[in-house]
């Protein structure tokens, strides 16, 4: 297959009328359309079929059917396609500049799927950035696109994580609504969310296969294969018990002994799921020397992969889980004083417990309420957690 035609495949709008049959998803697309005028690299990380790429398509669809951009100045490749492993970026664009016959100085879009495919990816962005009137968005579904070690990208980049669905994008994508007369619903729904998680065709097929194919895709293809991992029982076994501790401390001087490895293979084990954004992690609230003494605690990007592992329980765990994640942009910290724990404090001075139907010790209550913030709430049921 000659390069013409794999660019045709990929963009199928410099032929044919574009529509798209995906759930739109405008809490992401809106943002990226916004952002159309800027120059800035638009980058888009997020764990594994988050649904990155069909946002680029909604994207794309909006542009065109809505914008009324000529599809011919819109540019789509999956750079982890096998007859292009051998071009560099930069061979890409000249090649679909040639093909579509576009002037130097044609403004023109550009989405580029899994970006760290490519070697010195940062280097060519940064080239492109530079010379180019491109608009250029890029995807990755590792972390590596964000250590820029030559500040390449620094000052012409900028990131927007893709999380999984929301609870109102999990209802969308359930093709379900919540009236008043049916407002009692709303917790029925929401256990059912706190199952199965929110990524997008597992919430719609609910196919236990199509998740656990997903983690093995996690395991085996971004950390065991990228990092030439030999300890594959041993990393799968600390997999494991990462989905167990979601919402609690993890302490590696442990886990290294529970698994019989050392420290430090415990901690680039630790480092290499938190690439793949599988994972997320808060330090402890306080000075400098305490958060690096203090473990962290952890936190799953995604509900349903931790109930495929581990089944379906400790909802109070989940629910934690999934306030951290709605809370997760106010970069929050957790409280730990007097051996009394206080599950979140965010940038903004608010401080959350959360208790899914259930109640603070009295303990707990001392050291919530004498905590210094501007804001106090304890998150104990759906209506509070959809009001945060």
């Amino acid at each position: 297959m000659d390069i013409e035609e794999v660019f045709y495949r990929f963009n199928p709008w410099w032929e044919n009328d574009y529509k798209i049959s995906a759930i739109e998803r405008p809490k992401y697309v809106d943002k990226l359309i916004g952002y159309l005028d800027k120059k800035e690299i638009e980058l888009i990380t997020g764990i594994r079929r988050v649904g990155k790429s069909t946002i680029f398509k909604l994207t794309i669809s909006n542009l065109i059917n809505k914008l009324g951009i000529n599809p011919k100045h819109i540019f789509y490749i999956s750079l982890d396609f096998y007859g292009i492993e051998n071009k560099t970026i930069l061979d890409i664009l000249e090649d679909y500049f040639k093909i579509q016959g576009i002037p130097f100085e044609q403004r023109v879009y550009v989405f580029l799927d899994e970006i760290a495919y490519k070697k010195n990816f940062s280097q060519q962005l940064k080239n492109i950035y530079d010379l180019y009137n491109i608009k250029l968005f890029a995807t990755s579904s590792s972390a590596s696109i964000l250590k820029d070690e030559n500040a390449y990208l620094t000052g012409r980049s900028r990131i927007t994580e893709i999380l999984p669905l929301d609870f109102e994008e999990f209802l969308s994508f359930k093709n379900l609504k919540i009236t008043r007369a049916n407002a009692h619903l709303t917790y029925t729904y929401f256990e059912k969310y706190m199952e199965l998680g929110g990524i997008p065709q597992y919430v719609i097929t609910e196919d236990i296969e199509y998740i656990k194919q997903l983690t093995d895709d996690i395991i085996y293809k971004d950390i065991i294969h990228f990092h030439n991992i030999k300890e594959v029982s041993l990393l799968r076994d600390f997999f494991y018990l990462l989905m167990e501790r979601s919402g609690k401390q993890f302490s590696l001087n442990k886990i290294s002994k529970v698994l019989g490895i050392s420290v430090d293979t415990a901690r680039r084990f630790f480092e290499y799921f938190k690439d793949t954004f599988l994972i997320y992690t808060v330090e402890r609230c306080g000075k400098l020397n305490e958060r690096i003494r203090s473990s962290k605690k952890i936190y799953v990007a995604d509900v349903g992969i931790k109930n495929a592992i581990t089944g379906f329980k400790d909802k109070g765990a989940i629910f934690e889980n999934l306030v951290f994640l709605k809370i997760k942009s106010k970069n929050p910290c957790y409280v730990y004083e007097d051996g009394v724990e206080i599950d979140f404090f965010t940038e903004d001075k608010t401080l959350i417990e959360v208790k899914y139907n259930a109640k603070m010790t009295k303990k707990q209550m001392e050291t919530f309420n004498n905590y210094e913030a501007k804001t106090k709430i304890v998150v104990d049921n759906v209506e509070k957690f959809l009001k945060l």
